[in-house]
């Protein structure tokens, strides 16, 4: 098509949207409501993996040294473990850091180690693994360190929260993807319905010969701009209610230790997976309802050569 159909076109599609004004204040109305939701299934996505991060952290694996290991044994211990690939950070806890954490423990029966030095303990070192799935393969990395005595771990709980992450994150993608078919077929239906109220206009547009995409691509641009006015809307919406309804839950997490994640930091992403979703789904949905109203009309061909 010329650039000056395209921009007749493109303002007649932009029309479309102000003459059937009702459908389309329902198209974006339902869209907006899809978007929302799916926008906050992301937002407790990334709240609870903030979480679950956050309780890994002190999910953490305690390697010691042989009592009475020398200097030399500790240094090379603490770089070996350096040296593994999944070790978030390795801290030293010498044995007098030890043998104080015991005594602050004991309260008023600190007494009881008035007399006893803390040669009796092993250094050690407190590790945090950075990735959770490999959990198991790390601790036996750390165990299989020849200076290495014992290690303390608890490979339930981190397969626990291992689960809990896959749970949330296969629950927020089908959540994502069936919001993101209904808003597809809401689309589709709108752009229909707007279809058959013009079915003489598309008529005699065909028996002058106007072409399938010329026909096609008001209908089109009328799905591409209710899916952006819908994106638009939606984003200061989630952006509302989240703020509103942060103070509820951010009570629950400070008694977990953790703060709600800030909806600013996922501003951009939220915003240009608002859009992406939006434009694909109202250009899509324009195509499929005016390519299957077309061959219900008969007036098109199979190959579709235009």
């Amino acid at each position: 098509m010329k650039n000056r159909n395209i921009r007749y076109l493109t303002r007649e599609g932009i029309k479309n949207i102000g003459i059937n004004r009702l459908m389309s204040v329902a198209s974006i109305a339902v869209l907006m409501s899809c978007l929302v939701i799916i926008g906050f299934a992301l937002l407790l996505f990334f709240n609870v993996d903030s979480l679950l991060r956050h309780i890994e952290d002190q999910n953490v694996v305690m390697a010691f040294c042989e009592v009475g290991a020398d200097d030399g044994v500790v240094e090379l211990t603490e770089s070996l473990i350096g040296e593994l690939d999944n070790i978030e950070s390795c801290e030293y806890i010498s044995k007098q850091e030890a043998y104080d954490a015991v005594v602050s423990s004991l309260g008023d029966d600190a007494d009881l180690l008035k007399n006893a030095s803390s040669d009796f303990l092993p250094d050690g070192f407190r590790i945090i693994i950075d990735d959770m799935s490999r959990f198991s393969e790390t601790v036996a990395a750390i165990n299989a360190i020849q200076s290495i005595d014992s290690v303390q771990q608890n490979s339930d709980l981190a397969e626990k929260f291992q689960e809990m992450r896959t749970a949330v994150t296969y629950i927020s993608i089908g959540i994502i993807i069936v919001l993101f078919i209904v808003s597809m077929f809401i689309i589709a239906n709108t752009i229909r319905i707007t279809m058959f109220s013009r079915k003489l206009e598309i008529s005699i547009m065909k028996a002058v010969g106007a072409t399938n995409w010329f026909i096609r691509w008001p209908f089109l641009i009328e799905g591409v701009f209710l899916g952006l006015i819908s994106a638009v809307l939606s984003f200061f919406v989630l952006a509302l209610l989240y703020n509103l309804s942060g103070g509820a839950f951010a009570s629950i997490f400070e008694i977990l230790g953790n703060t709600i994640v800030n909806f600013w930091e996922y501003a951009l992403p939220i915003f240009g997976g608002f859009v992406l979703i939006s434009v694909f789904t109202g250009s899509v949905g324009s195509l499929i309802s005016m390519r299957k109203y077309l061959k219900e009309q008969g007036s098109v061909e199979l190959d579709d050569h235009h």
